[in-house]
């Protein structure tokens, strides 16, 4: 009674109205939920999900701010993504870069170095530290064609302990899995600030943005790693020497990443810890995915996903709750849209019985 087929070519105007009638469900189920547990007016809902990052000045930064964090780790995966090169270590990638930084924060700032010599190790350092950790897996798999799900995934338990023990080895005795804020006195190694502490991060991501766009569409390049996501033979056969391409293209995934740390801890948060990437390694897979691997389109798949996840936080916090049912709201509106990309894909068509005995 229920026939699904392959959909053609859907205009991008009917594929942008699959999805926001999703987001729309998603919130009318949000909003459902959030009655029968806290008989709430449900358009306190909807009010709480604009409020969380809309609600003053300070939250629009924060929201533009962690928007712009999530878009450039997504930017990072995207061409392994494209490659059919599935890099799920991003979130080690990033602690590798935010390491890196923090290193030459700490080391350089007892040393004394000035602010202009330290920056621009700390931009190198993270850029090849988190090349270096994407490009282990990425050897393997070109040299003995090894598993790069499972192996980028070991990676970022390894760069967790890594941090880890430096942060118990630089200021924590007692075991912390956080420092504090590094050179809080004297402000070495600090990102300056251009007018205020976010535009800096939001200039470095736009720019990036427009690289990725332009690599990816291009670039010999772009069109190299294209070539090898669809067909390894293809590639051979037209002379492209797969094995640099995939070192080549995991590398710059982990260089973007290094940049994440790079502005994490150098321009926002000014210390290291374990828990500095805040699982973005993983939702930046959704925003890569949700934008079919556009550049473009991930400003606003990104922003989307953030916008929902302080929503339902800021939502649990006006009802009462605590921290998990805003998750729980996360999950749901995720849920719905990623469910829209199934009837973006495929048509649902009802037969009646009576139709198939004729």
């Amino acid at each position: 009674m229920i026939q699904i087929s392959k959909r053609g070519e859907l205009t991008r105007s009917k594929a942008l109205l699959i999805r926001l009638l999703a987001i729309a469900l998603g919130i009318l189920a949000c909003a459902l939920i959030t009655v029968i547990t806290t008989r709430q007016n449900p358009l306190l809902v909807l009010q709480a999900l604009v409020k969380g990052s809309f609600g003053s000045s300070r939250r629009s930064w924060i929201f533009f701010q962690n928007t712009a964090i999530l878009l450039c780790i997504a930017l990072a995966v995207t061409p392994a993504f494209k490659m059919r090169c599935w890099n799920l270590g991003a979130e080690g990638q990033v602690l590798a870069g935010a390491m890196a930084t923090a290193a030459c924060m700490v080391l350089m700032g007892r040393a004394g170095l000035s602010t202009a010599v330290i920056i621009p190790c700390m931009v190198v350092s993270s850029i090849i530290a988190g090349a270096l950790w994407a490009a282990i897996p990425a050897f393997f798999k070109a040299r003995f064609n090894t598993n790069e799900t499972l192996f980028t995934l070991m990676m970022n338990y390894v760069a967790t302990q890594i941090v880890a023990y430096f942060c118990v080895k630089w200021e924590n005795p007692k075991g912390s899995c956080k420092i504090g804020v590094i050179n809080q006195k004297t402000n070495l190694g600090w990102l300056p600030e251009l007018g205020n502490k976010y535009i800096l991060v939001l200039a470095v991501v736009a720019l990036l943005t427009l690289f990725m766009y332009f690599y990816l569409n291009y670039t010999k390049h772009g069109y190299e790693l294209t070539v090898v996501g669809e067909s390894d033979n293809t590639a051979r056969y037209v002379g492209i020497k797969v094995n640099r391409v995939i070192i080549r293209t995991m590398a710059l995934s982990g260089a973007i990443c290094g940049i994440a740390g790079l502005l994490l801890v150098g321009g926002i948060n000014h210390t290291v810890a374990t828990t500095i990437a805040g699982g973005q390694g993983f939702t930046a897979v959704m925003v890569s995915w949700l934008a079919n691997f556009n550049p473009l389109s991930m400003i606003l798949s990104s922003g989307l996903l953030v916008f929902l996840e302080t929503g339902a936080n800021e939502l649990a916090t006006s009802c009462g709750l605590n921290a998990s049912f805003g998750d729980i709201l996360t999950g749901v509106l995720i849920f719905f849209i990623i469910g829209s990309e199934f009837f973006v894909n495929y048509h649902v068509s009802f037969r009646s019985k009576k139709k198939e005995d004729k």
